[in-house]
């Protein structure tokens, strides 16, 4: 039987987070899943799952929640930092507050979690942080600016963090999902529409914003299983790698932004969205 840890997983209530908490508890770990919605999280109650209501905005729910477990466990042996959401549009029409709320989610987030319970793996002798990043943090595409620079962020934050930590026992991985079959991209492409529209980039927005629903609805994507399998081994490897690369797309797209040049990429991200130079 695998070594029982206290797990915390944000961004539980749907798709990647649901399935890796799931399958954790089902391991025998001790795991506790966040999110807003509370409600979304109560099937996993049946395997042993603890819920937390938390937002990863809020500091005193962050806190609250981190208290909570330390109270009752006397440790957190892993943090999976998974809440995160996309916003598409181009930069001129995105919104500076809804940039920022993507930056408070999927960066800032991230790392005041991460800041919360650092003191207690020091203290113990050991911890593993898991993040969720994605290949947006290694390319990017079309009409995705604000959500990229996110990504990006998260890539590096994990690099300084891992050297930092190194010292303490404390192992940091990086988890970086390709295309994978959640509702993600339909929701992305959703907003991609909306905040084209009535703009001059309503004509390539909503053509692109089509083209990732159609895909999002296809069987070309990745199940959200191959993602939860990377977290276990992230959890439960004695020596885990420092990222896993996993999913649709996950190791050719970044290979193309790293050997095509530039001109070819930009060409065939426009492409996707049938933009012609004037």
């Amino acid at each position: 039987m695998k070594e029982q840890k206290v797990i915390l997983i944000t961004g539980a209530s749907s798709g990647i987070g649901f399935d890796a908490a799931q399958t954790l508890a089902r391991q025998g770990h001790r795991v506790y899943a966040a999110a807003r919605r509370v409600e979304r999280m109560e099937p996993l109650l049946a395997d042993g799952v603890q819920v937390l209501r938390m937002d990863v905005t809020d500091e005193a729910s962050m806190v609250e929640g981190v208290d909570r477990i330390i109270q009752a466990e006397g440790r957190i042996d892993v943090l999976v930092n998974n809440a995160g959401y996309g916003f598409f549009g181009a930069i001129e029409n995105v919104p500076l507050e809804e940039a920022r709320r993507q930056l408070e989610v999927n960066v800032f987030g991230l790392a005041r979690l991460t800041q919360l319970v650092l003191p207690t793996m020091r203290q113990q002798g050991g911890g593993r942080i898991v993040n969720t990043s994605s290949i947006a943090g290694k390319m990017v595409i079309l009409m995705g600016g604000w959500y990229h620079v996110t990504k990006y962020s998260v890539e590096a934050f994990s690099d300084a963090l891992r050297m930092e930590v190194k010292p303490y026992g404390i192992k940091v991985i990086k988890i970086q999902p390709g295309a994978i079959k959640t509702d993600w991209g339909i929701i992305a492409a959703r907003h991609l529409k909306a905040s084209s529209a009535g703009t001059a980039y309503e004509a390539p927005g909503t053509r692109f914003a089509d083209n990732m629903d159609w895909f999002y609805h296809s069987n070309l994507l990745s199940s959200p299983r191959v993602i939860t399998k990377a977290i276990c081994r992230a959890v439960n490897s004695r020596h885990p790698k420092v990222r896993y690369r996993r999913g649709t797309f996950s190791l050719v797209g970044p290979l193309a932004h790293a050997v095509l040049p530039a001109r070819w990429m930009d060409a065939i991200m426009r492409r996707l969205g049938k933009i012609k130079v004037s």
